[in-house]
Formats: structure tokens, sequence, C-alpha cells
């Protein structure tokens, strides 16, 4: 269900602005991404799992406020995230 430390890096080489980079929001949203993916497919097989369900929730609440700063520091850099992550927003 979490994210194995080669899909991190595999995520955190793609979009990674600089080396060794792992603090930008565009990092940060692809790793919130990931995990949200994954908590969502066992969330179809596990029902009535409330807890999970919780911190699916504060997981796309707090990648809103990152896209939200995203977007209001560039415009052009949140399209380009959402385009590359294939969000609807």
């Amino acid at each position: 269900m979490s994210i194995t430390p080669d899909r991190r890096q595999e995520l955190i080489g793609e979009y990674a602005n600089k080396a060794n980079d792992t603090g930008s929001p565009e990092v940060q949203v692809a790793l919130l991404t990931e995990r949200i993916v994954n908590l969502t497919e066992h969330l179809k097989t596990h029902a009535k799992d409330f807890h999970s369900r919780r911190g699916l929730l504060m997981l796309v609440g707090r990648r809103r406020r990152l896209l939200d700063y995203v977007k209001r520091q560039d415009v052009k850099r949140y399209e380009a995230l959402i385009g590359r992550l294939g969000l609807r927003r």
C-alpha cells in the first residue's frame, strides 16, 4: 500500500527541478498523488475502512493546498504539473 523506495526515487527523479530535489512542490504533489492512487485502490476492496478513508481525504486536501500554492506562484508551472500527473483540476 505504501510507496516502495525504488518507486519513490523514480518519482523524485522524474519530477525534481534539480539534483537532490525532494522538497519542491512538484515532487511533493507527485508523491502524494502516488499515495492517493494506492489508497484509492485499497478502498475499492475494503469499502468499510473508514480510518484509511480519512487518511485519503487528508492527503487529497494536502495535495490541493500544494497545487493552490504552485498556482499562486506560477500558473504555467501549475498547468504543466497537472498535465504531467493527469489530474483533472
